[in-house]
């Protein structure tokens, strides 16, 4: 516990300090809790988005073993290109985090008579997949900019419990036993004084 002064003056800083982290404190830990169910909604949103590439994955697989011969993959995914990809940035729980908008792609052209009529569905799902990676990187970095709050939330709020509020508790029992007793002792000396005087006025 640092040094305190033993005075009235730092009685009252003590308790005004001591108000000030216990008004702040539970505005501390429901920003900690908005965090925390933030994290979890953004991980539900990341399983949601790896189940659909799962799937995705899964049909290409399947019409590439079916009907792919060679160099059907690479022919496939040079015919989608990602141009840019639109987020915006919102305030979650006091934090900015981008959010995924839409992905702009250019699909080159290709001759649909000399193509196998699974190639439009190939070219769709690919668009998806590329779009859901997109997505992914987006609500991993919301996580982690919001992981990266957390820590410094949590800190403040085990900071304010387990530190200052407890110190200025402390500080305000040392100082008011300090005053009290320095209060009684004056009160013992007035009393000694007065039947003194009085002893020498008899």
């Amino acid at each position: 516990m640092p040094k305190i002064k033993l005075t009235k003056t730092e009685l009252k800083k003590q308790r005004d300090m001591l108000k000030q982290f216990t008004r702040f404190l539970p505005t501390l830990q429901l920003k900690k809790q908005q965090l925390q169910m933030e994290m979890r909604s953004c991980q539900a949103r990341l399983d949601k988005n790896r189940e659909a590439r799962d799937d995705l994955n899964g049909q290409l697989d399947s019409w590439i073993a079916l009907f792919g011969t060679e160099g059907t993959v690479e022919k496939l995914t040079g015919l989608v290109n990602l141009n840019k990809i639109e987020m915006e940035w919102h305030n979650v729980a006091g934090v900015e985090v981008p959010v995924f908008v839409s992905a702009d792609f250019e699909i080159s052209a290709y001759d649909l008579f000399l193509e196998d009529a699974w190639i439009d569905d190939a070219v769709e799902n690919i668009r998806k997949l590329i779009e859901l990676r997109a997505e992914a990187e987006i609500i991993q970095e919301q996580y982690r900019l919001l992981g990266h709050e957390l820590r410094v939330t949590t800190q403040r709020v085990n900071l304010f419990e387990k530190v200052k509020i407890p110190e200025a508790k402390e500080s305000i029992r040392v100082i008011q036993i300090y005053l009290g007793d320095m209060e009684t002792a004056a009160v013992g000396r007035s009393k000694i004084a007065k039947k003194k005087s009085q002893e020498a006025a008899a």
